[in-house]
């Protein structure tokens, strides 16, 4: 079949899967040798068997590129996907899965794959019964879910996470990632069950349930570490994000990291903003990437998700020092965004935006293709009106 680009308000529908295999094999390539003298090289100490929860795309993926291409760590992925058919496509993650675990077996590592629901029981129950199989136990647990939908596996009630602020109404100035001209969004705010139901989706009480069946089991190694991933951001993007329902989360996220500290070491890492599958469809956000990744990118400093875990690894988590965090504990890989002189170089650039005119100063191009890309389209080699099987990576 003829794979095309189809996107609906922000959320891509299709994949491709040639282009997803070149996503991660970039990745890999870039890991192996890491280009800039902005990146140190790995360190000697590297975990050696990695969890990752939701690692077949964004920060995630990243992370098990990371480790495994860059440390030579044995890793297990836990996702929910969707397999291709004859006639329809997979979920980018299905075919960056595959693709990597291609190379991880040319280069002698052990990788493996869970499929399911990440928040139930029986994929809880299944991985652990593979790491205490293949592992023993895991040195570094990474927690990168972003889902909309969560079932208690206690309850049985089914929660769902929204993007909403809290209070009261809020608009504010987007882009649509196929049209620069500038528009109005409005959001009404969330009632407090969405408020609930949403911290119950994206907060920290899946990521205790994850780390207290692995000590339970004995899985975990001596040392080990786990990270989960946040965002703060500026103030433009405070109602919708750090004070709306997913900061709320975030927050309990935060909080959760204290808890699991007293069995291992836990971290929040707060990392830039970046084109991920979630973070597109966040109203405002694109507008406001558009605009960083022009500052970004004409300083030298724009970095996409892997530039961002390899700095994880190598000038936080293993670098030999106590991790430096902020003083709520977080780690900040969001330095270089937040700096105050990038910030009022994208402020400036903010207020030159008008509604019903083209963006001004920003690089929504470049936003688009980081969005094309990890779902497997904007790659110039690739014939996209080739016929191609989906079910073939």
């Amino acid at each position: 079949m003829v794979i095309t680009r189809k996107v609906l308000r922000n959320v891509s529908l299709t994949a491709h899967p040639l282009g997803c295999r070149r996503h991660v094999e970039d990745q890999i390539a870039w890991v192996k040798n890491p280009k800039g003298s902005l990146y140190s090289p790995a360190p000697n100490r590297m975990p050696a068997r990695v969890l990752v929860i939701g690692g077949s795309t964004g920060y995630g993926l990243s992370s098990r590129i990371v480790a495994a291409f860059g440390g030579g760590a044995d890793t297990i992925n836990v996702s929910f996907e969707r397999e291709p058919g004859e006639k329809k496509t997979a979920t980018p993650g299905w075919y960056n899965t595959k693709v990597f675990e291609e190379h991880a077996r040319k280069s002698n590592l052990r990788a493996f794959s869970v499929f399911g629901d990440a928040f139930s029981d029986e994929v809880k129950e299944e991985t652990a019964d593979l790491i205490e199989k293949e592992f023993g136990q895991v040195d570094l647990i990474v927690y990168s879910l972003a889902s909309p939908v969560r079932i208690d596996p206690r309850t049985g009630a089914t929660y769902r996470s929204v993007l909403k602020p809290i209070g009261k109404p809020y608009s504010a100035l987007s882009v649509n990632l196929d049209d620069p001209t500038i528009t109005k969004e409005t959001i009404e705010p969330a009632t407090v069950e969405q408020t609930e139901e949403t911290v119950k989706v994206m907060g920290g009480e899946d990521w205790k349930l994850w780390i207290d069946l692995l000590d339970r089991r004995n899985l975990l190694a001596e040392g080990a570490v786990t990270v989960a991933f946040s965002y703060i951001g500026p103030e433009v993007t405070y109602p919708v994000y750090r004070e709306g329902t997913i900061g709320k989360a975030k927050e309990d996220l935060e909080k959760t990291a204290g808890v699991l500290s007293k069995t291992l070491k836990a971290y929040v890492s707060v990392n830039k903003a970046l084109v991920t599958r979630a973070s597109a469809v966040i109203p405002v956000v694109p507008l406001y990437m558009a605009l960083l990744y022009a500052v970004m990118s004409e300083q030298g400093i724009h970095e996409q998700c892997t530039e961002q875990i390899w700095r994880l690894f190598t000038d936080r988590l293993y670098a030999g020092i106590p991790v430096p965090t902020d003083k709520e504990g977080r780690i900040r890989l969001d330095d270089w965004e937040m700096d105050p002189l990038i910030q009022a170089a994208v402020q400036g650039r903010w207020d030159m935006q008008r509604e019903g005119k083209p963006l001004k100063g920003g690089n929504l191009a470049l936003v688009r293709q980081e969005y094309d890309r990890i779902h497997g389209f904007g790659y110039e080699e690739i014939d996209y009106e080739a016929d191609v099987d989906p079910r073939v990576v």
